[in-house]
């Protein structure tokens, strides 16, 4: 892992939205480099600007100023479609709210995002990864949050994602439940190895990742190194 390539270079990113004739600066100045495969979390209280960072790593929002290099390519200056594509083709997402279909069953839900890529994990082997085979035939509405989840990641790596955001992932869910979901993203890093991404306000959860970015501000104030990364099931808040 130390010796793997950058995957993203931020260099001197920031954003600003504009908001009823007033400029809110989101991000202010930031620096930073992800490695392939490195399993990365961004901690900070809300408004610190680690949803927006999140957001424009995932190419669901352009930066007002600097740039951000993926791999050869510069991700700042994507059009729209190129941003689609991106999107498609090398990003898994997975958002605290779901964003399950209701009228889908979960191997329905992970089917979908198996029909938009050229090389996906099958469905059942997606839901099998997080435990959720046994539930393959329900609805949304039939499982609890914390399965949910856990099929939105299965719908997230089925199409064999370069890189996996998610999006305070255990935001809704009990401390038992948010365990065992952080559980099963750990496995997928174990696993398949893609370049693992999580904001949270939750200071435990850095305790599993390779490295820790605390945000304050709209900026990086401090990057460590985990020299012992613990297990999720080890975790307690």
């Amino acid at each position: 892992m130390p010796n793997a390539p950058d995957l993203y270079q931020l260099q001197n990113v920031s954003k600003v939205f504009h908001l009823d004739g007033v400029d809110v600066q989101a991000l202010r100045g930031i620096d930073l480099s992800i490695r392939e495969g490195e399993f990365i979390v961004l901690l900070g209280a809300s408004g610190s600007g680690k949803s927006t960072l999140l957001n424009l790593l995932g190419g669901l929002d352009r930066p007002s100023g600097g740039m951000i290099h993926y791999g050869q390519k510069m991700l700042s200056t994507f059009d729209d479609a190129q941003l689609t594509r991106f999107r498609r083709e090398e990003l898994g997402f997975v958002f605290q709210s779901y964003n399950l279909a209701s009228s889908l069953t979960a191997i329905e839900n992970v089917r979908l995002a198996t029909e938009i890529v050229v090389d996906p994990i099958p469905a059942k082997e997606a839901l099998e990864m997080v435990g959720m085979l046994d539930r393959m035939n329900h609805f949304p509405s039939q499982l609890s949050g914390g399965e949910q989840q856990r099929v939105a990641i299965a719908r997230a790596i089925a199409k064999r994602p370069k890189v996996l955001l998610c999006d305070e992932p255990t935001g809704a869910l009990d401390v038992g439940t948010g365990v065992r979901v952080l559980s099963v993203i750990q496995e997928i890093h174990q696993r398949i190895r893609p370049t693992i991404v999580i904001i949270s306000h939750n200071a435990v959860i850095g305790e599993i990742a390779d490295r820790v970015c605390y945000m304050s501000d709209g900026k990086i104030i401090r990057d460590e190194s985990n020299t012992q990364r613990r297990l999720a099931s080890e975790l307690q808040w």
